[in-house]
């Protein structure tokens, strides 16, 4: 998996590209916290590139979103593939993460 890291504004942005797995998750998982350490809490995800992901990519989001709301901060979901959209709704993680269309959207919602 690649991790793409930009920043624009104040939002930290990370681009997945490939699959957010077991093996994958504790590199992407080190990235994020890094970033938290450095004072980022605005934070996008973007899954236009991702092909995959599993229950402990799900767990490493989950975790991040806890951390960001603890220091008053949010992470934001956009561009996914349907296939992954379904990977949230089936685990109920549409319900309290929020998702837009695309990378404007997501910007939008800080």
């Amino acid at each position: 998996m690649q991790i793409k890291e930009e920043k624009q504004n104040e939002v930290h942005i990370f681009k997945l590209v490939g699959r957010l797995d077991s093996n994958t998750s504790p590199i992407f998982e080190e990235k994020v916290a890094a970033a938290i350490a450095k004072g980022a809490i605005r934070m996008v995800i973007d899954l236009e590139n991702l092909e995959y992901l599993s229950s402990a990519g799900l767990r490493v989001i989950l975790k991040t979103t806890k951390e960001l709301k603890r220091l008053e901060g949010k992470l934001v979901l956009c561009s996914m593939a349907e296939y992954v959209r379904e990977v949230f709704e089936i685990s109920g993680f549409d319900t309290f993460l929020p998702i837009t269309a695309g990378r404007d959207d997501a910007l939008k919602k800080f």
